[in-house]
């Protein structure tokens, strides 16, 4: 891991969220600003992602982590808020990173092409019981 970790990456962007003034102060673009108005408000979903997949109320977990100091947030595994580094609650910095350009990438693509080309999933006739989706046999 050439950039190292971070303890636990949706709490690593919610602590990120102290420095949007800062950088909004040094920019003088408005669509500029917008974008880093969008992407800061991006970076507090993860965290809210995970607590609402442990069936927890994430905008109540994103406001107790803004709280924290660096290195502490919400153990979903525990439903504690702790030390994460401690409790062994870490991602590579790289993945963190890369998540965020990568959201970012295709947020531009779809400002630039103004359009976006989804599949929409055809519902199907439900399946048996015990069967799978044919790919159990590779």
């Amino acid at each position: 891991m050439n950039e190292g970790i971070v303890p636990g990456g949706g709490a690593t962007l919610v602590y990120c969220l102290r420095f949007k003034e800062q950088i909004l102060e040094q920019m003088t673009d408005e669509d500029e600003k917008l974008a880093v108005d969008i992407l800061f408000r991006a970076m507090t979903y993860p965290i809210q992602q995970i607590a609402e997949n442990a069936g927890v109320d994430g905008s109540i977990v994103l406001e107790k982590v803004k709280a924290q100091e660096w290195g502490f947030g919400w153990n979903a595994a525990t439903g504690e808020y702790e030390d994460l580094l401690e409790s062994g609650v870490i991602d590579p910095a790289t993945v963190t990173q890369q998540a965020v350009l990568n959201s970012c990438s295709i947020a531009a693509s779809v400002l630039t092409t103004q359009c976006l080309i989804t599949e929409i999933k055809e519902e199907g006739p439900p399946m048996a019981p015990g069967m799978d989706d044919g790919m159990g046999m590779m």
